[in-house]
């Protein structure tokens, strides 16, 4: 089959925001817009296609990110057919603890739509989602929802993303009329008001700019055509000169400016009321990438361990990133996949590159939201997914086995809280174990892992809430009711300082001996760093084929922990000596010398346990701003800042895990019910002498 539209012609974008801002809203208008629902579903009815898990439709949030394809032909173009675009559309969560499929999604998207509550402005998941997306270089439009909201601002929230995320947005749009009164967009590049009309806002009217906003409108337009014109030598000059750059040559400026990351343009809407959302679509197509916009992606080939680059072409040998795997209850596994060059075809053989084995694809589907379309071919720049994949992962390469490539990974962040868990009867024992082994292949900030002392199975994750949408869809889907202990945080263990230990196991019975013999010097990393081990053995002083049983010993060392039972991190493990017996040195000696050798040098090396602190928003009536801040300050938090929101107190401050639990309850009762806060892991800091002595000693839980 051909291609049906031109790759100039796709984009793939993802809309992201803090926790309801209005994503999934904004989501469903798009998909009705588009003509793919015929019913607007609503978040606060359930009835979303873009939350279609029973969890995202009983909660009203989003937990996984859903994928579609839509259709759009700008408004400004309607009756062209051959104008029409195809767009790769991924819903994000907006909750900081499912923050994975906000990052595996930007990885392989080419661009996407921020979302803003016109209330609250910049919140903190926001910066979070904004810095993944830089870390990406994801090219981004701005749209400030929620302008129809009691105490919505155009302005403070248009100045919390100059301020807090970046000088170089620009608003293309004003809103006509604020709260109750919101009625519509001016466009400051053309200079024509749009107002929607019918049952859901899908005639849009273009009229004349109002009397009372011209003034306003005038100025924010000239502001605007500065700041797009510093980006084009020619159109500056021809503007310093007084000429009035062409509406063609703006946009035009404004898209390389968009790609580039050097302009953000910013768009005003309320999505639930049907008002703005046909003109994102139109900025999507006018300033967003299409896959052959942005440089090739660049990989390692395994062979040579050269860098190489594919081009999004057709004609390029196939090369695909597995970003997403969900459980389907009805085809099994269902492997989501970004094409970047060639063709992905049904029947062929592929190569998982980052694991070094061959699959065959079976089935390849689209997906729109949870339902599935079958597909022969994904062309470059498209998204889809293949069925029934046996050993492929999140961030795995997918290519062609004649000229393999491993494309850039995602990294994920480490889980920071625990649970103990059990199931309740002796059949969900062996359903547990399943279900767990899919789950945690489908998410990878959730782990399970054997408590060796107690035969207890451990989860951590993200978050408390995490961790419930695992238990209830182990219930759900699997069928496994279970036990679920108190939340633990997952503390780390480190050392301050470097040192140096011999290990030595020799063991004497009468036949072969043990005799293994390790000397290991350990350094301090800085924080999150992670593990390194260094082999630095010269001269044969430990055979070459001992040295894997040395590292997997240390490994298993630094899992259990030294101090406290907990993991070790940021630490630089190097093998610089050792001795060997002829006959009785086993892989099994050099293990065992490698642990001891371990547990003796972090001991010297000054062992210290670290905690997850957490960033935390709190957001009160400005009568309990003083409990609220003296509460944090007895939980060993840091105030960061203070500020103001409309009629309400705003206080950012960092705040150790251990000390929030419960904290939904506790500000809830301080501020009479009207106090509100959200938090997101920030970084491991050392724990206080004293409290670390009573978390050794296991006094706290």
């Amino acid at each position: 089959m051909p291609r049906q539209y031109p790759i100039d012609k796709v984009r793939d974008i993802g809309i992201i925001a803090h926790i309801d801002a209005g994503k999934t809203t904004v989501s469903e208008r798009v998909l009705f817009y588009t003509g793919v629902s015929h019913k607007i579903g609503e978040v606060h009815e359930g009835d979303t296609v873009m939350d279609w898990m029973e969890q995202e439709r009983e909660r009203g949030i989003t937990i996984t990110s859903a994928a579609t394809t839509c259709f759009w032909t700008p408004t400004y173009r309607k009756g062209e057919k051959k104008f029409e675009h195809c767009i790769n559309l991924i819903d994000t969560p907006g909750h900081i603890d499912f923050t994975v499929e906000v990052k595996r999604s930007l990885r392989v998207l080419d661009g996407a739509v921020v979302v803003f509550d016109g209330v609250a402005g910049v919140e903190p998941q926001s910066e979070t989602n904004w810095h993944y997306a830089d870390e990406y270089k994801v090219p981004r439009l701005c749209f400030i929802n929620k302008l129809d909201r009691m105490g919505a601002s155009f302005e403070h929230s248009f100045r919390s993303i100059l301020e807090r995320l970046t000088p170089q947005a620009v608003a293309l749009q004003i809103p006509i009329g604020i709260e109750g009164t919101f009625e519509g967009v001016v466009d400051l590049l053309k200079m024509k008001a749009f107002r929607f009309e019918g049952e859901k806002g899908e005639r849009v009217i273009e009229g004349e700019v109002p009397e009372n906003l011209m003034k306003e409108a005038q100025e924010k337009r000239h502001h605007l055509i500065e700041k797009i014109v510093e980006h084009d030598d020619k159109l500056l000059h021809a503007y310093l000169d007084g000429q009035e750059p062409s509406l063609e040559d703006l946009k035009m400026v404004l898209r390389k400016a968009t790609i580039a990351n050097t302009l953000v343009p910013v768009l005003v809407g309320s999505a639930l009321k049907n008002k703005g959302v046909q003109l994102v679509l139109d900025a999507v197509v006018d300033y967003l990438p299409s896959p052959v916009e942005l440089p090739p992606v660049k990989g390692v080939n395994p062979n040579t361990h050269e860098e190489e680059e594919r081009k999004a072409d057709d004609a390029e040998p196939m090369s695909a990133l597995a970003f997403k795997i969900a459980s389907d209850p009805f085809v099994g596994t269902l492997t989501f996949f970004r094409v970047y060059s060639g063709v992905m075809k049904r029947g062929s053989y592929i190569l998982n590159a980052t694991k070094n084995n061959q699959e065959r694809v079976g089935r390849i589907v689209r997906m729109h939201a949870n339902h599935r379309e079958e597909a022969e071919e994904i062309y470059a720049g498209d998204l889809g997914a293949l069925v029934g994949l046996k050993n492929t992962t999140t961030g795995d390469s997918l290519v062609d086995p004649d000229h393999p490539i491993v494309l850039e990974n995602i990294v994920f962040p480490e889980p920071v809280i625990s649970v103990r868990i059990e199931p309740k009867t002796k059949a969900d024992q062996e359903k547990m174990g399943i279900a767990l082994h899919r789950l945690g292949e489908e998410d990878p900030t959730f782990r399970v892992a054997g408590d060796i002392e107690t035969g207890e199975t451990i989860i951590s994750g993200m978050g408390e809430l995490h961790l419930e949408i695992i238990v209830d869809r182990m219930k759900r889907e699997f069928n496994v009711e279970a036990d679920v202990g108190r939340p633990q945080v997952a503390y780390k263990e480190t050392v301050k300082g470097t040192a140096e230990a011999e290990g030595k196991y020799i063991r004497q019975s009468g036949g072969r001996g043990q005799y293994g013999d390790v000397l290991l010097r350990v350094k301090a990393l800085e924080r999150g760093k992670g593990f390194e081990f260094i082999d630095a053995i010269k001269g044969g002083a430990i055979p070459q084929e001992f040295i894997p049983a040395v590292e997997k010993g240390i490994e298993e060392a630094v899992q259990k922990g030294v101090l406290a039972g907990y993991p070790l991190t940021d630490l630089e493990v190097t093998l610089y000596d050792g001795s060997f017996h002829e006959v009785d040195s086993s892989e099994f000696a050099f293990k065992i010398a490698g642990s001891m050798a371990l547990q003796e040098a972090t001991r010297k090396a000054k062992l210290v346990l670290l905690e997850p602190i957490m960033k935390v928003q709190v957001i009160v009536p400005p009568d309990f701003l003083g409990d609220v801040t003296g509460d944090l300050s007895a939980k060993r938090g840091k105030i960061k800042a203070m500020g103001e929101r409309g009629t309400v107190r705003v206080i950012d401050a960092d705040v150790p895990l251990s000390e929030m639990f419960g904290y939904a309850t506790a500000i809830r009762s301080m501020t009479q019910g009207r106090g509100s806060f959200n938090m997101e892991f920030s970084h491991y800091e050392e724990v206080p002498g004293n409290i670390a002595q009573q978390i050794i000693e296991g006094k706290r839980k």
